[in-house]
């Protein structure tokens, strides 16, 4: 009784100190991305969260197309740049398909580094190559599938 006693407790510690490890992770995940400055005025994109870490950054918002003042282009161009003004990549989102009276959801994830700051324009084509999205934001899953593995690699 006394062994299973002691193998419960390895167990119950072995769970605490997982929660516990994956509380700080994702707390020090989320505390190093810093807030992007935008340095435009349309009034058409409102951006309620843009961050960014020192390799990558997330923005989200909502595009709309008023009827008072209809977007007349068919992409929204943003231009990611670092803290010395230089272009670190650009990013073409198409507002074509998007009626009058209508918004669309924004939400795109890029890897650039050392971001400090967008700019949003409006573009009737594209123009240059663009940067590369990330499909996703990793999920608390996939966090405490590389916590896990970590944790054994080194167990």
């Amino acid at each position: 009784m006394s062994r299973l006693k002691t193998i419960l407790l390895y167990s119950v510690a072995l769970v605490a100190f997982i929660l516990f490890s994956e509380l700080l992770i994702h707390v020090n995940l989320e505390s190093s991305y810093q807030k992007l400055g935008r340095k435009d005025a349309i009034e058409q994109v409102s951006i309620y969260q843009a961050e960014a870490t020192i390799v990558n950054g997330r923005i989200k918002g909502t595009i709309s197309n008023p009827q008072e003042k209809p977007l007349k282009t068919h992409y929204l161009r943003f231009d990611f740049y670092s803290p010395r003004d230089v272009l670190m990549g650009t990013k073409y989102v198409d507002v074509s398909d998007l009626e009058e009276g209508e918004t669309q959801d924004l939400e795109m994830y890029f890897k650039l580094e050392n971001v400090d700051y967008y700019n949003i324009s409006l573009a009737n084509e594209k123009e240059e190559t663009e940067i590369e999205l990330l499909p996703h934001d990793l999920t608390r899953q996939q966090i405490f599938v590389a916590t896990l593995f970590t944790f054994l690699i080194f167990w």
